[in-house]
């Protein structure tokens, strides 16, 4: 079992068309707490990007081929390699990405639900067609009408450092249940999980023309992009990179899964106790390195001072410290930079008159759990997403004003809404414009088979299992005159 310091003696290899490969130049993965090297992998040359795109253009056909329950057999199993190795997983992410190895454990857990719930997709999407009436209109009558969905061929996966084994399972599994190869470029930072995940569909059983996964430059990974035989692009990081790589594509399918920046309304009627646990949890998530982090968090003037108080003793009892402790609740971000970023954020809020309640102070990676209030909403740390361990608290006192608060913003991802009124439910559902209302839960709730995905600058397409298998299938429409 790898420490913290301890480096392998080879870099890990890359996966080329399901066999592992090595190249002439290679990458560290660096533990983001300690700054420490833990791993080392190669990085594929301009000659392995160009061999990965003619083999996954080449298997198109073969892949298509396979019969959906024996993609269905291969998901599941893979489902189960995970389970078995889920430890090993969560120490591997922790030393690549920071996260506390609760928060990588719980991670494999939902790696292998995505898995699962991928092959029992496989199954079904196979009689997702249905018939069309084309003898609604004297010139259809005798005929019948059919659709079905096809593979679209080729997938090329980009995928970020803050969930990257999860995130990388969004991609291969339903491109394996629709009958797609895959290349993934993983993040630079987190190459590992992505190499665990390939492996782990090989070992399971998969067509090694179907899984490829190259770390590699970023240019490189650009020149994919714009390649005419990747004929669908699935994207997850950064608005600026996401909208970039969109312009850049050759294929129009690219289904970009961006930033966000959570807005949670609390109404006078909400269970506070239950806000603050929920609230503290969704802020502080992988130390609020999700898009979907809860941010900026509007209570209702008459219980704002009440969930304070709550939310105060909640973030209290968050432990920060070394990821790879079990104690540790709360790690720290991807990388110095990051923090010095954060950090900023908090003391340009000061300087604006914000005040601090709780956290902002920084050892290396690790902001402490951060609670401000009284922050203009103009400034970066509630305009922009923060990605960091930051909430900013603000009061209201007309839900219809504050849902239009919550709307002053470019991104869109998912919002937060705590009553049972079913008029404000509705009110809201109507006019926030984010890819989906969590009604009693903040905006980080997420299970992994529901549409997720987002409106404005968050991006367009969705994924969860059924739908990321719809966006990498295409319709077709059969006509048929038996006479």
């Amino acid at each position: 079992m790898m420490t913290e310091t301890a480096v392998r003696a080879e870099p890990r290899s890359l996966i080329l068309a399901g066999k592992p490969m090595v190249s002439g130049e290679s990458a560290p993965v660096v533990f983001p707490y300690d700054g420490s090297e833990s791993a080392r992998v190669w990085l594929a040359d301009e000659a392995m990007v160009e061999q990965a795109l003619a083999s996954a253009a080449a298997a198109e056909a073969e892949v298509a081929a396979l019969p959906p329950f024996r993609r269905a057999e291969i998901l599941i199993a893979a489902a189960g390699l995970v389970r078995s190795r889920e430890d090993e997983l969560a120490r591997q992410m922790t030393l690549e990405t920071g996260n506390a190895v609760w928060e990588t454990r719980f991670e494999a857990q939902r790696t292998a639900e995505i898995l699962q719930i991928a092959g029992e997709e496989a199954r079904r999407s196979a009689s997702t067609g249905e018939l069309v009436p084309i003898d609604a209109v004297p010139r259809g009558e005798g005929r019948i009408g059919l659709t079905r969905r096809f593979p679209v061929g080729t997938v090329l996966a980009i995928t970020p450092f803050n969930a990257p084994l999860l995130l990388v399972a969004h991609k291969l599994g339903p491109a394996l249940a629709a009958g797609c190869p895959c290349i993934v470029r993983p993040a630079s930072k987190t190459p590992l999980s992505a190499l665990s995940m390939g492996e782990i569909l090989l070992e399971a059983g998969a067509p090694p023309a179907a899984v490829t996964v190259i770390p590699c430059r970023t240019e490189l990974a650009e020149r994919m992009v714009g390649d005419e035989r990747v004929k669908m692009v699935s994207f997850t990081g950064s608005a600026a990179v996401g909208w970039r790589l969109q312009k850049v594509a050759f294929t129009p399918r690219v289904t970009l899964e961006l930033g966000g920046n959570g807005a949670v309304i609390v109404e006078p009627d909400a269970d506070l106790d239950y806000v603050a646990e929920r609230c503290a949890f969704g802020g502080f998530l992988r130390a609020g390195q999700a898009c979907i982090s809860v941010q900026r968090l509007y209570a209702h003037a008459s219980v704002v001072d009440a969930l304070q108080e709550k939310l105060l003793a909640r973030i209290g009892a968050l432990r920060t410290g070394n990821p790879l402790d079990e104690s540790t609740v709360v790690g720290g971000l991807i990388d110095e930079a990051a923090a010095e970023k954060a950090e900023a954020l908090v003391a340009e809020a000061v300087a604006a008159g914000g005040r601090v309640l709780c956290g902002g102070t920084r050892e290396g990676t690790v902001l402490t759990p951060t609670l401000l209030v009284d922050v203009p909403e103009s400034l970066r740390v509630c305009a922009e997403e923060a990605f960091a361990p930051i909430v900013v608290l603000s009061s209201y006192d007309d839900v219809d004003e504050v849902i239009e608060r919550a709307n002053s913003t470019p991104y869109g991802l998912q919002a937060g809404l705590f009553t049972n009124d079913i008029r404000v439910i509705n009110r809201a559902f109507e006019r926030l414009e984010v890819g989906a209302l969590i009604v009693n839960d903040v905006n980080t709730f997420r299970v992994d088979q529901m549409p997720y995905g987002g409106a404005k600058r968050s991006g367009h397409g969705r994924e969860g299992m059924r739908w990321t298998i719809r966006e990498m299938t295409e319709e077709r429409l059969l006509v048929i005159d038996p006479r």
